[in-house]
């Protein structure tokens, strides 16, 4: 058993409250709980409790066993001298104040009901993968829609803040932002940082003016990634090499050291050669980027923003200098997909934030339309047959068993509280 289990039980007041006695023999009775703060100190402030006739107000620490408050120091703890009620689970000794009085417990082993313990044996008993893992496919629709749609606004909560923090850093600059978020989901797992450093070190103004020329854009993302290094034999990396050279002089700009990009492991279509080209290519081909961006809601809208290809050069390479077969390489559809999901949908709902705009029903309907993200987090709950139809589905899913299954918090959880009350 976890104390998240005796936090529930407080909390929801899932004990019999009829003749409760502390463990020093005197009457008590529950009036609030407390506020759950799961934070620093005491589990439960500003709880409100009768002990034999005297009413207090204070404070509220739970614990397995009452021993604990000394394993964890409680007693020599300031913030702990306003408890005025120990909940444990087994009374194992006194627990005293500082100056030497005995604080109020109160054991809950055999106020519980049985049925809710047997639940949360099971749910916190081993799983190969989740706690619920077996229990899933009997779920209610209703529990498991509404408690995705919460999961998924958690998530996007969490995917807009970095967003919302650099626009502060910018000074409100959201076509630097939604520039640097781009560059980022560009780079994948793997370069997405140093992407994200290359584009976040030069100013915006800069990366405007020179995208008007495609060769330019693409010199100065890939001299500031270091891709310019070396001696090359094909004159488009000398091109580049040359203009690199003028635009760092021109704009007076000083070279900055940036996380080098990795080529190893990557599939060639995702070499850092081929999605910074793709990358500038945007750019150039979009200058009223952030507008559309923000405007466009129609899913195919949003694909057409992006219908771009790496410059002519990389249809035959894939590296300077090395020579390939000729392929098209062209952002794909579910390239696209991980952009809108990753960067676009989280970059709207930031601005609409800031902007003081609701716009969640239409993110949440453009999501639908997308396809879930393919991973073994969303093979394994198909596995268990929790349906994943769109990356609405996907995206709170991996909510759920990053933030939720992965810290085992069960008793914050809409699914795990369900299965409770079976």
């Amino acid at each position: 058993m976890k104390e998240d289990f005796l936090h529930h039980v407080w909390q929801f007041k899932k004990f019999n409250q009829l003749n409760l006695n502390t463990v020093q023999g005197e009457a008590l009775q529950v009036i609030h709980p407390g506020q759950y703060l799961q934070l620093a100190g005491p589990d439960f402030f500003n709880a409100q409790i009768i002990v034999g006739k005297q009413k207090w107000a204070g404070n509220v620490e739970i614990h397995l066993k009452s021993s604990d408050c000394y394993l964890h120091n409680h007693e020599t703890d300031p913030n702990y001298d306003s408890v005025i009620l120990y909940v444990v689970w087994e009374y194992d000794t006194e627990v005293l104040r500082k100056d030497g009085s005995e604080i109020p417990v109160l054991v809950l082993k055999n106020q519980v009901d049985s049925v809710l313990v047997a639940n949360y044996n099971v749910l916190a008993a081993a799983k190969t993968w989740i706690n619920c893992e077996k229990e899933l496919a009997g779920l209610e629709a209703f529990t498991v829609n509404n408690w995705k749609e919460r999961l998924f606004l958690e998530r996007l909560e969490r995917k807009a803040l970095p967003i919302m923090q650099l626009a502060n850093n910018l000074g409100g600059d959201w076509e630097a932002v939604l520039c640097c978020f781009l560059a980022k989901n560009f780079g994948l797992n793997t370069n997405g940082p140093s992407f994200f450093e290359v584009v976040k070190s030069l100013p915006f103004s800069v990366i405007r003016k020179e995208s008007f020329e495609p060769e330019n854009i693409e010199a100065l993302l890939f001299g500031r990634a270091g891709l310019l290094a070396g001696d090359f034999e094909d004159l488009y990396a000398r091109d580049l090499q040359q203009r690199y050279a003028y635009i760092m002089h021109k704009h007076r700009l000083e070279n900055e050291y940036v996380t080098p990009v990795e080529f190893f492991r990557h599939r060639p279509d995702n070499f850092p050669t081929i999605r910074l080209s793709q990358f500038g290519q945007l750019y150039h081909s979009r200058q009223n980027l952030f507008s559309k961006v923000i405007e466009t809601s129609d899913l195919k809208a949003v694909y057409d923003v992006f219908d771009v290809q790496a410059a002519p050069y990389w249809a035959t390479h894939y590296r300077f200098d090395k020579e390939s077969p000729k392929k098209r390489k062209a952002l794909s559809k579910s390239f696209m997909d991980l952009l809108i999901i990753n960067t676009i949908v989280p970059f709207k709902f930031a601005y609409a934030k800031a902007t003081g705009k609701e716009i969640t029903e239409e993110l949440l309907a453009l999501m639908q339309l997308l396809a879930p993200e393919n991973n073994t987090v969303m093979d394994k709950f198909k596995h268990f047959k929790m349906p994943v139809e769109n990356a609405y589905d996907s995206q709170a899913l991996l909510q759920l068993k990053n933030e939720y299954c992965n810290h085992k918090r069960c008793m914050q959880c809409a699914i795990g509280l369900e299965i409770l009350k079976r």
